[in-house]
Order: C-alpha cells, then sequence, then structure tokens
C-alpha cells in the first residue's frame, strides 16, 4: 500500500475524510437511495470528471436496478472557484422524458453549476431530478440548490482526492484532503 502522507499527498495541509470514512458513508448514501427509488428504475447521471470515483464505488453499493449516464460541463476553467459560466462538453446519451433521474456530484460549492443543470435537465420532461453530492461546501453557496443526499459537509477549503482535482492532478488520491495553499496559489 502506498504511503500517502508522501509524493502527492505530502502536498496536503491536512485530511479532512479519510478513505474508511468515505467508503462507510458511500454504502450508507447508497442504501438510502435503494430504500427511496424502490419499484422504480433511476437513471443515476454523473457529472464527470469530478465524479468518477464516488458513482463508481455508489452504484457498486447499490443492490438494484438502475441506469447509467454521464455527462461534462465546464465552470471552473483553470481556476480554484467556478467562473458561474457553464459550458456542457458532453451531454446525456439517454432520453430522460419521464424518468426519475439522480445526478451523482462529487462537490456542490457555489450552487451555479448544479442549478444550471437542474434547469436544463428540467427542461427535458424527466419524472423527477435530484442531487447526489459526495460533499457539500454550503459556506461557498451563491445559488441554493435541493440536494437530497449529501455525504459531508465541507469545510470552505480547497480540497482534492477521492475524484477532486486541481488542474487535473490529486483524482488518484484515496481520502480527500485540504492543498496546501502554496501549490495552488502564485508567490
Amino acid at each position: 500500500m502506498k504511503d500517502w502522507q508522501e509524493g502527492i499527498g505530502a502536498e496536503l495541509r491536512e485530511i479532512l475524510f479519510t478513505r474508511e470514512a468515505i467508503q462507510a458513508k458511500v454504502l450508507e448514501m447508497g442504501e438510502e437511495i435503494v430504500r427511496d427509488y424502490a419499484e422504480r428504475r433511476v437513471l443515476m447521471v454523473g457529472i464527470l470528471n469530478g465524479c468518477f470515483p464516488f458513482m463508481a464505488d455508489l452504484v457498486r453499493s447499490m443492490n438494484t436496478y438502475l441506469d447509467v449516464d454521464f455527462m461534462s460541463v465546464s465552470s471552473y476553467g483553470g481556476g480554484t472557484q467556478s467562473s458561474g459560466v457553464v459550458r456542457i462538453l458532453k451531454d446525456l446519451n439517454e432520453n430522460i422524458t419521464g424518468r426519475d433521474v439522480l445526478l451523482v456530484e462529487d462537490i456542490i460549492d457555489s450552487g451555479l453549476t448544479a442549478s444550471y443543470l437542474l434547469d436544463n435537465l428540467n427542461t427535458r420532461h424527466p419524472a423527477s431530478v435530484e442531487i447526489c453530492a459526495l460533499l457539500d461546501k454550503r459556506e461557498a453557496r451563491v445559488e441554493e440548490v435541493p440536494v437530497k443526499y449529501v455525504g459531508f459537509d465541507c469545510p470552505n477549503e480547497f480540497v482534492v482526492g477521492y475524484g477532486l482535482d486541481f488542474q487535473g492532478l490529486y483524482r488518484n488520491l484515496p481520502h480527500i484532503g485540504v492543498l496546501k495553499k502554496e501549490v495552488y496559489t502564485d508567490p
């Protein structure tokens, strides 16, 4: 097993959520979703790229019939805060008319991207659209959005790991931690 305190892990100021805590929470969330969607076949829509470890673990924890699709959106550019301008880079393959849709996000922070996605998807006439997020950074919220399933409340820090990145790096960390400020700020 790798020592994640060395290499790229050494660039973290602290670990907020351990691998074990994340896995326990993902199992709990999967069980809750299965209960809520009993008798219905939910379409899980992962928002790439950050959702991929969370979504993979989440769907594996769910002992039910479900479908999976993905969207890719951009709202950050290369920075550490949302620009507020959302572009769809990859749209759904599935028709969602009449479907129960569950958006799966790694993190909800400003709420701008999630709000845009809810508005966009609701124009396609689904039966329902809900949001599932591993992290909820309420302190950063600019636009209120209803998040039905939340793994952890997240402090208003720049976090990476378990899919979350900075300039494409750190997604492969098995835990979530606060990135040292000197890593992402100019001297």
